[in-house]
């Protein structure tokens, strides 16, 4: 069982940078697969970037083409997501995910997560 909280997000302008970050409770944060997602209304809930529990391994979407990294620090409980060149196509709602088990086929898809945050906004204007 763990609880997450996204922070960080608000209004920018394109080509600009933030770092979101989610925070979260529990005693076992660092066994945790660890996703962020976003979404656009009327739109289904996209894959953005993965990590693995202790780090090592991270998968991002296609369409970030470089521009986001996702990173974690257990002993902050902490996952972050560093996201540059920012454009008003990545205007959403960001929700960071944890789960205790996934692979490389299930790690991109929301409904393999069983634990979400409450989402952050991200807007981007030109």
């Amino acid at each position: 069982q763990v609880q997450l909280v996204e922070s960080g997000g608000g209004l920018v302008q394109a080509g600009d940078s933030l770092r979101l970050s989610c925070a979260a409770s529990g005693r076992t944060f660092s066994s945790y697969h660890m996703g962020w997602f976003r979404q656009v209304p009327g739109k289904e809930r996209e894959f953005v970037a993965y990590i693995s529990p202790s780090g090592g391994r991270t998968y991002y979407a296609d369409s970030m083409n470089g521009r986001f990294t996702v990173s974690r620090d257990n002993a902050k409980n902490t996952v972050y997501l560093q996201m540059n060149s920012l454009k008003p196509e990545d205007t959403a709602v960001y929700y960071c995910a944890a789960d205790d088990s996934l692979t490389f086929l299930t790690l991109r898809s929301a409904s393999n997560y069983d634990y979400w945050g409450q989402g952050t906004q991200v807007t981007v204007s030109s």
